[in-house]
């Protein structure tokens, strides 16, 4: 659930006395892994974790269009609220950092396990970075943590990057070392992995991630691997079916195949399988965005947008294309990239566009999509499905005929004019002088 009140601050209770709090790594695009060590009054360590962390926050502007905000901690975090907890409240690790953002997560236990329970973040839309935003001020959501138990006097460590998606909130972590409900104040030294560490072959060290409009959170450390993801399709995608709802009604509808042309070290093409892919998004009357998330972490936003013609009808058009691939490909770093000046897949209000042939979305120089047997209609969908489409001039095999018979007539007359001049150049020849 999401809530508009602000999060009160975290209880202080007596028996939590000091916390220590490490931030480290290099890399002119620095981030921050946050290091935590609850004490108790007795100086003894309760709590220990240490991680990296970002949020990637969707927000609706003035103009009732949507753009995508990146919050990491920095150097500017503090802590105030961690707990060790006592018989009334549970154990809680909080972190504030930046103008008024917030995270915590409290923590329960058996007799032979812990795991976190519910975890808190709260953003301020009044920050610089969530620019003409429509709402101001701070916004909750809270969220049970998908954490599995873990074994008690046993460290939980997993290099493996994991999201939590709530609201309009993707909430990731990676590099996570924790142990909850530490015994006698000494950590221990018996390692509890995730899953996803031990089937991940071969991770890859990835020193920073940089993005173009929007930067993600990186890892600092040789030791802190994401997973390597090289999948090289080059067959045709396959053909996925997505829609949003408002409501029990469709009020976006989108079909087609996706293949990312990405640039780093060396081209790499990757199919987007519809198969794993999830959808998100959002329907406005003039402004609509569909999001696919697919299983390997990679994000494509569409924002589609409204105009008035001289006509004084309206058009729709893809306007703005974003994408974030989190797991890094070849080993190159992983990157966030937009364009948020484009003017295609225009057609008239109420119609659906489409187009069979393949067409390229020029994202960046590094980053384009090929879009196959596209058909799309982000506004006015009636009755569940796609109304009359217009054709992309690249269907249209009517422009073909002409151009066809112009060529034909073209070397017809260029062959005429070939063999004229081989015809007098023999006339001439056939003449000898006296």
């Amino acid at each position: 659930m999401a809530t508009r009140s602000p999060w009160p601050r975290p209880l202080s209770l007596p028996c939590c006395c000091l916390l220590l709090l490490a931030l480290g790594g290099p890399g002119f695009f620095q981030s921050h892994a946050v290091e935590v060590d609850v004490k108790d009054l007795s100086n003894n360590t309760c709590i220990y974790a240490k991680w990296m962390m970002s949020f990637l926050i969707k927000y609706e502007t003035n103009s009732s269009e949507y753009k995508n905000a990146t919050l990491k901690p920095s150097v500017n975090v503090t802590h105030d609220g961690s707990t060790c907890g006592n018989s009334t409240h549970a154990p809680l690790l909080a972190i504030q950092f930046g103008a008024g953002h917030s995270w915590s997560i409290n923590f329960t236990k058996t007799n032979e396990t812990y795991q976190g329970n519910i975890i808190s973040f709260t953003y301020n839309t009044s920050d610089a970075v969530f620019k003409d935003a429509k709402t101001k001020g701070p916004i909750t959501i809270v969220v049970k943590d998908p954490m599995h138990p873990v074994k008690l006097n046993t460290v939980y460590k997993c290099h493996h990057l994991d999201s939590i998606e709530v609201a309009n909130v993707s909430l990731f972590f990676w590099d996570v070392i924790l142990q909850a409900f530490v015994q006698n104040g000494t950590v221990s030294k018996n390692d509890s992995t995730c899953e996803a560490d031990r089937s991940t072959v071969a991770p890859t060290t990835v020193a920073n991630l940089t993005t173009a409009s929007i930067t993600t959170a990186s890892i600092t450390t040789a030791s802190s691997p994401l997973p390597t993801t090289t999948s090289k399709p080059v067959e045709k995608p396959l053909i996925g079916n997505y829609s949003l709802k408002d409501g029990d009604k469709i009020c976006l509808l989108a079909t087609m195949g996706l293949q990312l042309n990405v640039s780093q070290e060396k081209p790499v093409l990757i199919n987007i399988n519809p198969k794993t892919t999830n959808v998100t998004g959002s329907c406005g009357n003039t402004s609509a965005t569909l999001r696919l998330n697919d299983s390997n972490r990679r994000f494509i936003d569409f924002t589609f947008a409204v105009k008035n013609t001289s006509a004084n009808t309206q058009r729709f058009y893809l306007k703005e294309v974003n994408i974030t691939l989190i797991s890094s490909i070849n080993g190159s770093e992983p990157l966030n990239a937009g364009n948020n000046n484009l003017s295609i897949w225009d057609t008239f209000l109420g119609s659906s566009y489409m187009c069979q042939k393949e067409q390229t979305v020029l994202v960046t120089e590094d980053l384009q999509i090929h879009t196959f047997d596209l058909r799309i209609q982000p506004f006015k969908v009636q009755d569940n499905k796609y109304s009359k489409a217009q054709e992309c001039s690249l269907d249209d095999d009517t422009i073909l005929i002409p151009i066809i018979v112009g060529a034909a007539l073209a070397g017809l007359i260029v062959i005429i004019v070939i063999a004229y001049i081989i015809g007098r150049r023999k006339t001439y020849a056939g003449y000898q002088t006296l």
